[in-house]
């Protein structure tokens, strides 16, 4: 080919690029590299998706994570909840101390930051977050890819696959699900889902610091106060696991048929109920479950007090719980 000519194919190239930038799904962000309202970052396979939003009828702008695929976008985590931008002009980036912080142009402090306060003893140059396809953004330095903090460890109000609730008995890092306070808002809500790791551990349901009800403790099988977790339709696609040992208290899921359940989560409602959703034929199918025997209820009899549950199902002191699980479409 003419050297006259490559040169000049070379040129119009660059200044098409220049003039018509192709869009290209990035799935990290370095000290050289932020994001803007209007920008998104793109997991590796496409599944998940960190950007900007306004919820509902909201205002606000706040950063979240959702699912890519599916057309009803579906936030799964938010980064600044309690702090959202009064308008567009949010900025996502790596700063001088290596920390990943939000700032819109007109502020001079973060409305939200990771604030790792070891990250500024290293170059921050070598930091980076990056999305993975679990849904987890996390802070690593490149060198090693040693996790500096991940989003999974300060979940919202959504439990997802591989993402751990309890207690991290090395760092006493907690972690727990916090409902929102509406649908137009992601503000941390009334409810929280938690284990208490007091005595043999159980997980609870609050409303502010007062307990509800139990889920109960781990049989094995499921929860005690979940009966539901033994039933099919949690078994035939989930995989529950409960750690507890001197690291961790811990409970997690997988999905044990990640091509036909690929996309389920756990969300603590604006209510308090806690449901689980999987994607089936284009919709969210919901199971939920809630305290099912009223010796569930927490302080049901009073302090120090046996709860017979027969007697309370037979009309006596309690009455009875709520029904049992249901399958409903949205």
């Amino acid at each position: 080919m003419n050297p006259a000519k490559s040169l000049l194919k070379s040129v119009l190239l660059l200044l098409l690029s220049l003039l018509f930038p192709i869009c290209v799904s990035l799935d990290t962000i370095n000290p050289d590299q932020p994001i803007k309202d209007g920008q998104t970052l793109v997991s590796n396979q496409k599944t998940f998706a960190l950007g900007f939003f306004s919820p509902g009828n909201s205002n606000h702008r706040y950063v979240g994570i959702w699912y890519y695929q599916i057309t009803e976008q579906t936030i799964v985590w938010v980064a600044n909840r309690d702090n959202p931008l009064n308008d567009s002009s949010g900025i996502l980036s790596i700063n001088s101390q290596g920390n990943l912080v939000l700032h819109s142009q007109n502020q001079k402090y973060p409305i939200w930051s990771t604030n790792i306060a070891s990250v500024s003893s290293t170059n921050y140059s070598i930091s980076m977050a990056q999305l993975l396809d679990v849904g987890n953004l996390v802070l690593v330095q490149q060198h090693n890819q040693r996790v500096l903090w991940q989003s999974f460890d300060y979940p919202t109000n959504t439990m997802l696959p591989f993402m751990k609730v309890g207690l991290d008995q090395q760092t006493g890092l907690s972690r727990y699900l916090t409902s929102w306070k509406s649908k137009d808002d992601p503000k941390t809500g009334k409810y929280s889902f938690k284990i208490d790791p007091t005595g043999y551990p159980q997980l609870l349901f609050y409303k502010g610091q007062t307990p509800l009800w139990r889920a109960g403790s781990w049989s094995g099988k499921g929860l005690t106060g979940a009966p539901e977790m033994k039933s099919k339709l949690y078994t035939s696609h989930l995989n529950v696991s409960f750690t507890n040992n001197q690291d961790e208290i811990t409970m997690m899921y997988s999905i044990a048929e990640p091509n036909v359940y690929s996309k389920t989560r756990f969300v603590l409602g604006e209510s308090g109920t806690l449901r689980k959703y999987t994607w089936e034929d284009s919709k969210w199918v919901a199971f939920w479950f809630d305290s099912k025997e009223s010796c569930d209820i927490y302080l049901k009899c009073g302090p120090n007090s046996y709860c017979d549950q027969g007697r309370t199902q037979k009309g006596g002191k309690g009455g009875q719980g709520p029904p049992r699980a249901q399958k409903k479409k949205f």
